[in-house]
């Protein structure tokens, strides 16, 4: 891989897909070819998964059958879309990738992060990201976003009581620990225009040790 591969990360109403777009913008206007995209989804077949796994109406699905169609999405989307743009040199943006499974599934759903890591090594082959922004926020802050945002999509994991997304963000606070030198935290309780700005110098960063930005 000869770009960059970024990933956000976060609970519900992180904010992330708001940084992401602003992200995206600001780097093309810096002459940098991005490409920005979501989990599940990003690509025809993984949004066709993607409506399967959110449906509202899926109350009754298995976790282990959450795990594998997040996995089955994750892989369609990293060789038809992600992987031939880091071949182009280009810096991908992807709004959740490996860790979402990690602590979704592998935490909060209670299959085990390590049970569910081996699932998606088989999905993405070694295809981690270079670099991962996770948005840190309490749930109930979170939630009360999702709430008061009346174009957001409510999806099937936005109906799972506080408890769960307590857990959710349990797990990713384990993956802080794991991952230390790939996941980096930005409190996403502050202000939109302070969290943005510790992102976008995060991203500035990598990139210039990565020699893809000149910041002379």
């Amino acid at each position: 891989m000869s770009g960059l591969f970024i990933t956000l990360e976060g609970p519900e109403g992180a904010g992330k897909t708001t940084m992401i777009e602003k992200l995206a913008e600001d780097l093309a206007d810096d002459g940098v070819e991005v490409l920005a995209t979501r989990e599940p989804g990003g690509i025809g077949i993984a949004e066709k998964i993607r409506t399967i796994i959110l449906d509202k109406e899926h109350t009754m699905m298995d976790p282990r059958t959450e795990a594998l169609l997040y996995a089955a999405a994750r892989r369609q989307h990293l060789t038809e879309k992600v992987l031939p743009a880091l071949r182009e040199g280009k810096v991908v943006l992807c709004d959740r990738f490996i860790d979402s499974s990690l602590a979704y599934q592998g935490y909060a759903r209670g299959l085990g992060i390590d049970e569910v890591y081996a699932i998606n090594e088989f999905a993405i082959q070694g295809a981690m990201p270079d670099a991962t922004l996770y948005f840190d926020i309490d749930p109930e802050i979170g939630l009360k976003r999702i709430a008061r945002n009346a174009g957001r999509e409510v999806n099937r994991l936005d109906l799972e009581k506080v408890g769960f997304h307590h857990k959710v963000r349990k797990g990713y606070h384990l993956l802080l620990q794991r991952f230390p030198d790939r996941i980096i935290l930005i409190d996403a309780s502050a202000p939109v225009d302070s969290v943005y700005q510790k992102a976008k110098k995060v991203i500035d960063g990598r990139l210039v040790q990565a020699g893809i930005l000149n910041k002379d």
